[in-house]
């Protein structure tokens, strides 16, 4: 990732922090920048719809952001909603921290309904391939 990129991610993640939404409009103008919000918002625009940002590098990122230190309590939880003609299913495990919850690793189910023991277990695996066991205090979940 070049040092452009590194600005621009943590002007991002500065604008996401202040305005608390994903609105593109919200965050350009949330940018700590001398350029025209809409330039912004052009800037934005281009960064998610080309580039492919390593999921592994932004994990770490978020879990050395933290504002404490492990064991964590992790929560695993799915979701499943319709946008048109088209089904998401996401399975997220998170970090949980009182009040909020800080989403690390998601799964993009290719299908409706519940996840299977597998794909959970797999979600598992990666946590502990990137963190490490010692990292874990309990895990929360449904079902």
């Amino acid at each position: 990732m070049n040092l452009c990129r590194i600005k621009f991610l943590g002007m991002l993640i500065c604008a996401l922090s202040k305005v608390q939404t994903v609105c593109f409009e919200k965050l350009a103008i949330a940018f700590e920048s001398e350029a025209k919000w809409e330039s912004s918002l052009r800037r934005i625009q281009r960064f998610i719809a080309d580039y492919v940002l390593d999921t592994e590098l932004v994990v770490r990122l978020i879990f050395q952001l933290l504002p404490h230190d492990p064991p964590y309590r992790l929560a695993m939880d799915r979701t499943n909603w319709k946008f048109g003609e088209t089904n998401i299913n996401v399975l997220t495990l998170a970090i949980v921290y009182p009040g909020v919850a800080f989403p690390i690793l998601i799964t993009m189910l290719d299908k409706r309904g519940n996840s299977h023991t597998k794909e959970r277990m797999e979600m598992m695996e990666r946590y502990i391939k990137l963190f490490g066991r010692d990292t874990i205090d309990c895990l929360l979940a449904d079902r």
